[in-house]
């Protein structure tokens, strides 16, 4: 039975008036920031606190993608995607971008340099997926989850370790090119480039994935497979292919989220996937995990509350000091969404039946 058209309206309802007083919420800090007086920071400095919180929230949103379309597809938890995030920058700032860099090639052809640095991240990062999805969880689809779950946490501690072997344990500077230092100026207001470019190339990033999921024939296969394996099947499409792609896909954003993430820090090691990665898995459940637009949505509101936060905290309190909340909120924020709306924002009522 196809649920009537009345309650579709109601949940679309239900959703708009949520993100509504979510937004209104959000901006209402953001205007008491700015407006009340006696502020430690001016507005200039607190617009730069925002945009450094998109840009965090933006690397968040891109591996958070990484999850929510995995479980879309198997209803696992890939707890190894962060690892995918760190192998692709690793190996393209060891192979790569430290070989370019001291040969003078990074400032002398800088955006061919940039294309072998993504392109070797993005290809390490996918290949790390397909291998782990074939090895690790392929014949366990039709186990428990627990299984699986296990299984996600045992890829994870062996893909780090891999790495540690393979590069050591040490911090590896990734350098920057030229036109990503400093600042620039927007609205008669000064950021830092780096966090301007990170932002863009998310966003652009995101949506050109959200439409090569909703209008291309590859869209509509992992779609279709995600709806219903075994109805899939009957129609012809190949169901191992479709989860493949989703891996492939799903660890080349990963990769792509890897060198922008180093662009921002400068450095990489063995051990920088595990916090990113628990923060992008709570942005995918904050934003409803199965969505694409939840988790991108996720993963900004993430970065921003880690950003406006600890200041806004530290500063009520009177206290003066770096940003030791971060975490704290980050996880407050995941128990909530856990207790009060387990979906998420905008993920589906697991109680309604799909036909």
């Amino acid at each position: 039975m196809q649920r009537p058209r009345r309650r579709n309206y109601i949940d679309f309802t239900l959703i708009t008036l949520r993100v509504g007083i979510i937004s209104v919420v959000i901006w209402g800090l953001i205007g008491k920031l700015f407006l009340r007086s006696g502020n430690a920071y001016a507005l200039s400095e607190w617009l730069d606190i925002i945009v450094s919180g998109l840009a965090q929230g933006s690397l968040y949103a891109l591996i958070a993608l990484g999850y929510t379309m995995v479980y879309g597809l198997l209803s696992i938890i890939n707890f190894a995607h962060g690892e995918f995030f760190m192998g692709g920058a690793m190996t393209s700032a060891i192979l790569v971008a430290q070989p370019l860099a001291q040969a003078g090639y990074l400032e002398q052809f800088p955006l061919l340099s940039l294309q072998a640095i993504f392109f070797t991240s993005i290809l390490t990062s996918l290949l790390m997926a397909i291998v782990t999805e074939r090895v690790a969880y392929r014949r366990l689809r039709h186990a428990p989850r627990l299984v699986s779950l296990i299984t996600a946490i045992g890829a994870s501690v062996f893909w780090q370790s891999a790495f540690q072997k393979l590069y050591g344990s040490f911090l590896f500077g990734f350098p920057r090119v030229a036109f990503l230092k400093g600042t620039t100026i927007i609205f008669g207001f000064s950021f830092q480039r780096v966090d301007v470019v990170v932002i863009v190339a998310s966003v652009v990033a995101m949506l050109e994935l959200h439409q090569f999921v909703q209008h291309s024939r590859i869209g509509r296969m992992l779609r279709a497979v995600a709806e219903n394996k075994d109805v899939a099947m009957l129609m012809g499409i190949d169901v191992d292919r479709a989860i493949t792609t989703t891996f492939a896909i799903s660890g080349a954003m990963a990769g792509f989220a890897g060198v922008l993430y180093a662009f921002v820090f400068t450095q990489v090691n063995y051990d920088m996937g595990f916090v990113p990665g628990i923060k992008a898995f709570t942005a995918a459940v904050l934003g409803g995990i199965g969505s694409i637009p939840g988790a991108a949505f996720g993963g900004l509101f993430l970065g921003v509350a880690e950003a406006v936060g600890p200041p806004l905290v530290l500063e009520g309190l009177g206290i003066e000091g770096p940003y030791q909340l971060k975490d704290v909120i980050a996880f407050t924020l995941l128990v909530l969404v856990l207790i009060f709306r387990p979906q998420g924002i905008f993920g589906e009522v697991l109680s309604d039946e799909k036909v």
